[in-house]
């Protein structure tokens, strides 16, 4: 995380009202280097010092995200679902439905004699100190999951790129020799064999990281699987069924069922299982039918899921389509979950959590195919959230065609036409739509005092880069590029630098190590919040990893603002402080390959040497605001030279965002670490809404 400087004007801060504003006392601002060589020390000391009280007194696991996971690794035991699934993933092979209903004990940690409390969601404000909310650990664990998705998103396109050279590489009388034996040898194979050795040829990256979470327990384990899911709101979205899984939400990535096997009776004392506890409607099956409130659900089985989805045999009441019998008799309600075709999800849907059902009836019918199929009507139960479906499907119908057609449209494009996509901005809050007033630009501009890095030599790479062991830039990165090709191109974890091709290298600008230079790939909207000030969304779907803007202003010493107490759009260029993990920041240290850049173990910090100035002149990054749990991160780029201290600091997507969700990122403030002129600390509220939120920015 980066450093903004401080922020209290009401027109523009990220978090601020009037009462808020009022408070501020004019006066010369301390720079951002002299806060943090005054506050680093003592904020390390309170933070060792709470580390100490805490250990004493609760003895926390070391990692929170995965607490719920004790009880089985006490046992050394994997659940069915862990086995199971790890087996059908490392094969890579999708199997029939019928073999995927995974149903016994896996991964539950059921609360024993506890489950009349399985519908209470767990309130971060009840956790113990120290201790991470529900939220913060499924969106860590899903973050988790497509960190490691991309990672073999990497090595697939590693292999499809290997398996094209090839074909194209002249071969010697000896490799055709060789390749003609191989063809004899397939010729007496049977096609179920071919069928298979191409499946395994052919391996799935998400099934490949949800096989390497399990078994790493890397997944999050809820408390108890009947009824809400702490952490996990009606209406949240998910881009997968593997998603799912990570998170203990469906844990089956295939099968549209969902239920508690008998074999987890000891967990479960007090209900007859199984238990059906979610289930998907996806279009999977021909007889369904969905009237929101009410649903009539086809059961399981019988189902030619990976053809033509028609039935082809009767059901049966056994497994899910039993436990669906069993909650109908036990009043146990269900998680329902909708799909909708996606373009922009990589399985083609998006998933959406429409709340929980309880079974009013159930009976068996001839279907339309002929067999025989069990039918379940649920109804939404009442005091929940209003269904979300019908506005996450038609999300993309709320967005106007033109941008004259926006509501409050206060300017047709902030850029002025400086971006390859223009920018609108609109105005619900003032009763005259007021544009936001700042000169645009498009590139990074440098005072006249500071003195530019000579550039970096670059690589000898023709056209595009492709091999990372003859790029000098991915030499730099660790011996490997840090994107992947996917959508354009996405950073697959955040790194302490991330070096990128230059101005000198050999390649084009289709090079997949120039993902952040291409400009903007998401039309982007800001808007006027009523206590944040002006925010930003996209109306496009973004991807996690992809990058969505550079922040774009003045480069000047960091000393030389001090001139200007009124400017509230500093961003300190600490790449080096990030590294070391000095004032609260995420510590990336990484592979590193060059000498000079790499960080000592010590707490001395001189502060950033150079911020980028956006008072009066910069781009649509001034205008994204702080949340305590953003879905943007900061990221350290070097391209034109090598200089950290005068990095490009670019923003970058750590979540998948749908469409029209604001954009934001950490500020990366300490409590009580902001001080007036009078040296008093300064104190301002915090309006991100996020369920973890410190209410206060500094």
């Amino acid at each position: 995380r980066y450093t903004m400087v401080v922020i209290v004007d009401e027109s523009v801060t990220s978090n601020k009202n009037d009462d808020v504003s009022a408070t501020r006392t004019p006066g010369t601002r301390t720079s951002a280097r002299i806060q943090k060589i005054k506050t680093t020390q003592d904020a390390i000391k309170r933070r060792k010092q709470e580390e100490e009280a805490i250990t004493k007194a609760e003895k926390p696991v070391k990692k929170q995200r995965v607490k719920y996971n004790n009880i089985n690794n006490n046992n050394n035991k994997k659940g069915v679902t862990e086995s199971v699934l790890t087996d059908v993933v490392k094969e890579g092979v999708i199997p029939e439905a019928e073999t995927v209903s995974f149903g016994g004990g896996e991964n539950v940690e059921g609360l024993k004699g506890e489950e009349e409390k399985a519908l209470v969601v767990c309130s971060p404000s009840k956790r113990q100190i120290g201790e991470k909310s529900a939220y913060s650990m499924v969106t860590e664990t899903v973050r988790a999951f497509y960190k490691t998705f991309l990672h073999y998103v990497q090595e697939e396109e590693k292999r499809c790129k290997k398996d094209e050279d090839d074909k194209k590489k002249p071969k010697s009388k000896e490799e055709k020799k060789s390749k003609k034996d191989e063809d004899d040898k397939k010729k007496t194979k049977s096609k179920k064999a071919d069928a298979a050795e191409e499946k395994r040829q052919a391996k799935r990256p998400d099934l490949k990281a949800l096989s390497s979470m399990l078994s790493s327990n890397a997944i999050f384990t809820p408390p108890t699987r009947i009824g809400s899911i702490p952490g996990v709101d009606v209406g949240h979205q998910f881009f997968s069924r593997c998603e799912m899984v990570t998170v203990g939400f469906h844990n089956h990535w295939l099968s549209g069922i969902d239920y508690i096997g008998e074999s987890s009776h000891r967990e479960y004392p007090n209900y007859k299982l199984p238990l059906t506890v979610a289930i998907v409607m996806s279009g999977q099956y021909e007889d369904d039918l969905d009237n929101s409130e009410d649903v009539v659900y086809t059961g399981q089985g019988g189902n030619n899921l990976l053809g033509d989805k028609r039935q082809i045999k009767d059901q049966v009441m056994s497994r899910g389509n039993l436990g669906l019998k069993n909650c109908l008799e036990q009043n146990v309600p269900v998680r329902v979950i909708r799909g909708h075709q996606s373009r922009t999800s990589y399985v083609g849907k998006v998933y959406t959590y429409d709340g929980l059902y309880k079974v009013d009836k159930y009976w068996a019918e001839k279907g339309v195919s002929g067999f025989t199929v069990y039918k379940f009507r649920l109804k939404r139960m009442e005091g929940q959230p209003s269904l979300m479906t019908e506005q996450v499907y038609f999300s993309r119908g709320r967005i106007p065609d033109k941008v004259s057609e926006l509501r409050g449209l206060a300017c047709d494009d902030i850029s002025g036409g400086l971006e390859n996509i223009p920018i609108p901005a609109t105005n619900l809050v003032d009763d005259s739509p007021v544009p936001p007033s700042c000169t645009y630009i498009k590139s990074l501009q440098a005072s006249k005092n500071v003195v530019l890095p000579s550039s970096a030599s670059g690589c000898n790479c023709k056209g595009s880069c492709t091999d990372p062991r003859s790029c000098a830039c991915a030499r730099l990165n660790g011996s490997d590029f840090p994107y992947v090709h996917r959508d354009g191109g996405r950073l697959i974890e955040p790194k302490a630098v991330v070096f990128e091709c230059g101005p000198n290298c050999g390649c084009g600008p289709s090079c997949v190590n120039r993902a952040s230079q291409r400009g903007l790939r998401y039309r982007l909207e800001v808007f006027k919040t009523p206590k944040k000030g002006w925010a930003v969304r996209s109306w496009d779907f973004i991807p996690s990893g992809a990058p969505v803007c550079e922040y774009i202003g003045v480069l000047k010493k960091t000393d030389d603002v001090d001139l200007n107490p009124e400017n509230n759009y500093i961003f300190d260029i600490d790449c080096v402080q990030t590294m070391k993990g000095l004032g609260g920041r995420e510590r990336r240290v990484g592979e590193v390959a060059m000498a000079s850049l790499q960080v000592q173990n010590d707490d001395k910090d001189s502060g950033p040497e150079f911020c980028i100035d956006a008072g009066t002149t910069g781009n649509v990054a001034r205008y994204i605001n702080h949340s305590c749990q953003p879905n943007l991160f900061v990221q350290c780029v070097l391209s034109a030279h090598h200089d950290m201290t005068q990095a490009r600091v670019i923003l970058f997507a750590a979540d998948n965002i749908p469409p029209l969700k604001e954009l934001t990122y950490d500020y990366g403030y300490e409590l009580d670490s902001v001080h007036g002129p009078d040296g008093k600390i300064k104190q301002l509220a915090c309006y991100c809404g996020a369920p973890d939120c410190r209410k206060r920015l500094f």
